[in-house]
């Protein structure tokens, strides 16, 4: 009996020591593990700070890129308003233009006019 009590201390001291051994060993994995993590989350801080730092400096050359272009467009606002007032005189032009040529017709059509003369008048075209 003594001697069965030797045996299973034995065995339990046995088995103990091997678990020690592998929770040893799954622990060093797990620390080398938790090193390349530490070592990743290091280089993804690294890239999102550098990425920050190109973010500002693209939003900041976006504001000024905008800026300038208001600037540009109030510097031609007025020459558009310009053209469309260039744009309404001659539509005025035109129309008063349109309408004496209208009123000078209705005048012709209106007087009465011998056929022989309305036959020998034509369109004279004066080349300088």
């Amino acid at each position: 009996m003594k001697m069965f009590i030797k045996l299973s201390v034995a065995s339990v001291s046995g088995a103990v020591v091997y678990l020690i051994y592998n929770v040893n060993q799954t622990l060093r994995k797990g620390m080398g593990t938790l090193e390349e993590t530490n070592k990743t989350l290091e280089e993804v801080r690294n890239a999102v700070h550098g990425l920050t730092d190109e973010s500002k400096q693209l939003i900041h050359s976006a504001n000024q890129l905008t800026a300038d272009v208001k600037g540009k467009m109030g510097n031609v606002n007025p020459l558009l308003e310009s053209a469309q007032d260039v744009g309404e005189m001659i539509h005025n032009v035109t129309h008063s233009m349109k309408e004496a040529s209208l009123d000078a017709t209705k005048d012709r059509l209106s007087t009465p006019t011998a056929p022989q003369q309305a036959e020998s008048e034509g369109v004279q075209i004066k080349l300088k």
